[in-house]
């Protein structure tokens, strides 16, 4: 029987873009042959991956894991929703939001983590779904937040199944106040998170390039007025301040209760909870976005597919 080292596996699964244990069974039935390896995997349905490598992956699902104290979002992506209701899928990637946890969220350990205590690491089982279902897949991102004492609250909009879904929020507030109204006032937190789509917790928070490009903006638009620079300058500062209300959490009217801002609402939050309340961060990932997604038309594709082109 011929030996199978690691170089040739590496080999063959970078030219297959197969799981290891794929190949290494591949090498093993064909004697250490490369190309009958490749037919080898090609007959099993494994050597799809590397071909569909290319083609965009924008649907998919959000995967959510959490404790009271602690919680990780990732986004896993596929070519179409379809693929987000296959339950293989969905089992999937709720295994690999539960590493993430693991990893705190830390997207190059969790693509190296081993999936649900096996051998195969979580990128070779993503590699082993697309040649299992036939499309592109990929792990695009993770987060994670933790407290000490407080609460990590978590929403999931669009749920299709438990802790999957298409927008998934997850936010940390640290206080000391009462366990279950901090969770409650959390997910109420959350839940705007998802709708307002906020920016940073606060104006200190923001990104500095952000504000100046905004400000640039701004100045641009008040100088078409044609009056003085000093007027000019108080123009732009008002309509900064409107900015603020729209990307800065703290200053957002809160959507449960437009009269109030998030911070008002944080300030009824504590007295209800009995302690301090501060929101230490947030992370939102909504599916599929900042992917560029090719225009298509889809009359075509069907005329194509009815003529068998």
């Amino acid at each position: 029987m011929a030996t199978i080292d690691a170089a040739t596996v590496k080999e063959l699964r970078d030219k297959t873009g197969a799981g290891m244990m794929d190949c290494k069974a591949a090498l093993a039935e064909t004697g250490g042959d490369m190309e009958a390896a490749v037919d080898w995997l090609r007959a099993k349905g494994l050597a799809k991956a590397a071909k569909k490598a290319g083609r965009v992956a924008a649907e998919g699902l959000i995967g959510l894991a959490a404790t009271p104290k602690e919680a990780a979002l990732v986004e896993v992506n596929s070519e179409t929703d379809f693929v987000a209701r296959n339950q293989k899928f969905q089992d999937m990637v709720s295994a690999i939001a539960s590493g993430a946890l693991k990893v705190k969220g830390n997207l190059a350990k969790l693509a190296d983590a081993k999936y649900g205590g096996g051998k195969a690491t979580v990128a070779e089982t993503v590699k082993e779904m697309i040649g299992a279902i036939g499309e592109n897949m990929t792990l695009r991102r993770s987060a994670s937040l933790v407290v000490g004492k407080g609460a990590v609250a978590s929403y999931m909009h669009n749920q299709i199944a438990p802790g999957l879904g298409k927008i998934g929020v997850i936010v940390a507030l640290e206080s000391a106040g009462d366990a279950a109204k901090l969770a409650a006032f959390g997910k109420q937190v959350a839940m705007h998170i998802a709708a307002a789509n906020p920016q940073a917790v606060d104006a200190r928070s923001l990104d500095k390039a952000l504000i100046e490009r905004e400000r640039a903006v701004l100045t641009e638009q008040a100088k078409e007025s044609g009056k003085p620079a000093a007027v000019i300058e108080k123009m732009v500062e008002g309509r900064l301040r409107k900015f603020h209300e729209e990307v800065v959490l703290l200053e957002q009217p809160f959507v449960h209760d437009p009269d109030l801002t998030v911070a008002k609402a944080l300030a009824a939050a504590e007295k209800d909870a009995g302690a301090p309340i501060k929101i230490t961060g947030f992370h939102r990932f909504a599916l599929g976005e900042g992917i560029d997604r090719p225009d298509s038309d889809f009359a075509a594709e069907v005329a194509a597919a009815a003529s068998g082109g």
